[in-house]
C-alpha cells in the first residue's frame, strides 16, 4: 500500500471517529484535530500549539487542539479533503490551492505581486485581507472557514545543477511547483520546466531526478534538509504568498456561538504570534543552511525575472484588476 493510500485509509479513520469527538454540545470535552506539512517548531505549527493552550485554558480544559505536524495526515490536498469531510478541524494551508476554488485568491499567488514583507502584511492586516478570509468562509463548495492568515516569507528558487542569476540559468530546469496552473505557468515563463507535486512528494523527487529542484522560503528548506538533494539556493523572490489557517465548516457548524468567536479571537492573535516567530526562523534557517553547505546567490537584477511573468499576469490577473490596484495602493 502506497503513502497516498494509507493516507486515505487514515482519513477515513478520522472521519469515523470525528462522530466522537464532534458535536462539542454532546461532549463535555472537545479537541480539536491540527496539522500541517510543517515539524514541530515550526513558526506556523508552533502558533497552533500556543493557541491550542490559550484556547484549554480560556475554557477550563473543555476545548483543547491535538496537532499532528510533519504531514502525518498528508500533504496540503489531503489536509484539505480531510477537514472539508470533517475528518480534521484545523489545517495550515498555503494560498496556491485554494486559488482554483477562491478564483480572488489567485491575486495573491500572482509574481511579484507584493513589494516586500511590510506591504504584504498591511494587505493581510487590513480591510482586503478580511475580505478574502470571508470570501473563502462563505463560498458555497469550498467547506472551510478562514481563521486567520501566517507569515510564509519569499520564495526562492533552489536546485541541484547551479545557481540562478538570470532568467537564462533556468531554462531546462525542472522545478517543483505547488498544485496551481498560476505556479506553473509562472515557471515556465521563466524558462525553466514547471512540475505540478505535492510538498510530501518533493524529497523523492529530488532524490530520483524527477526533478531538479523547486522553490520555497528558507525555513522550508532548511528544515526538510532539501540542501542535500539540491544545494544552489537562488533569491529570486518571485512569489510571496501568505497562508491561511483553515477551520472544516462541517465542524464550525457544529460549535456554540461563543466558542467560534473565541477561536477566532485566538486565531487572530496566533497571526501576530506567528509573524515574530516567522523571522526568527528566517534568519535561523539561512544559518542552518549555509553551515550545511547550501551556495545561496543573490539576484542582481530581477527586472528580466519581472518582465518574463507578464503572460502569467495577463492571463489570471485582467478579471480582477479593481482588487489588483488596491492592492498595489496600500502603503
Amino acid at each position: 500500500m502506497d503513502r497516498r493510500s494509507i493516507v486515505k485509509l487514515g482519513a477515513m479513520v478520522l472521519a469515523l471517529s470525528a462522530a466522537s469527538v464532534l458535536p462539542a454540545a454532546a461532549q463535555t470535552k472537545l479537541v480539536l484535530k491540527a496539522t500541517d506539512v510543517h515539524p514541530l517548531g515550526y513558526p506556523t505549527v508552533e502558533a497552533v500549539v500556543r493557541m491550542g493552550k490559550k484556547l484549554e485554558a480560556a475554557t477550563g480544559g473543555r476545548v483543547s487542539i491535538q496537532m499532528y505536524p510533519s504531514m502525518q495526515l498528508g500533504g496540503e490536498k489531503e489536509m484539505i479533503e480531510q477537514a472539508q469531510v470533517g475528518a480534521l478541524q484545523m489545517a495550515r494551508i498555503s494560498v496556491g490551492p485554494m486559488g482554483p476554488i477562491v478564483p480572488e485568491l489567485n491575486v495573491f499567488n500572482l509574481p511579484f505581486m507584493f513589494r516586500d514583507n511590510a506591504h504584504m502584511e498591511k494587505v493581510i492586516d487590513g480591510d482586503i485581507g478580511t475580505e478574502m478570509l470571508k470570501r473563502l468562509s462563505d463560498h458555497p463548495t469550498a467547506g472551510l472557514i478562514g481563521l486567520c492568515w501566517m507569515n510564509a516569507g519569499t520564495r526562492n528558487v533552489y536546485n541541484s545543477k547551479h545557481p540562478i542569476k538570470s532568467v537564462q540559468d533556468l531554462k531546462g530546469l525542472k522545478i517543483r511547483m505547488m498544485g496551481n496552473p498560476v505556479f506553473v505557468d509562472t515557471m515556465n515563463s521563466l524558462g525553466g520546466n514547471g512540475i505540478a507535486m505535492g510538498f510530501d512528494q518533493l524529497v523523492s523527487a529530488l532524490q530520483t531526478g524527477v526533478v531538479d529542484g523547486a522553490e520555497n522560503n528558507e525555513p522550508s528548506y532548511a528544515t526538510g534538509q532539501h540542501y542535500r538533494h539540491a544545494k544552489f539556493y537562488s533569491m529570486t523572490g518571485h512569489l510571496m504568498i501568505p497562508e491561511i489557517l483553515v477551520f472544516s465548516k462541517r465542524s464550525w457548524d457544529t460549535l456554540s456561538k461563543d466558542d467560534q468567536a473565541l477561536i477566532l479571537k485566538l486565531a487572530r492573535e496566533a497571526q501576530q504570534e506567528q509573524r515574530g516567530l516567522w523571522y526568527e526562523m528566517e534568519k535561523k534557517s539561512m544559518a542552518q543552511m549555509k553551515e550545511a553547505g547550501a551556495q545561496v546567490n543573490e539576484v542582481a537584477d530581477r527586472k528580466p525575472f519581472q518582465a518574463a511573468v507578464k503572460p502569467v499576469w495577463d492571463k489570471y490577473g485582467g478579471q480582477h484588476a479593481a482588487l489588483i490596484q488596491r492592492i498595489q495602493d496600500v502603503k
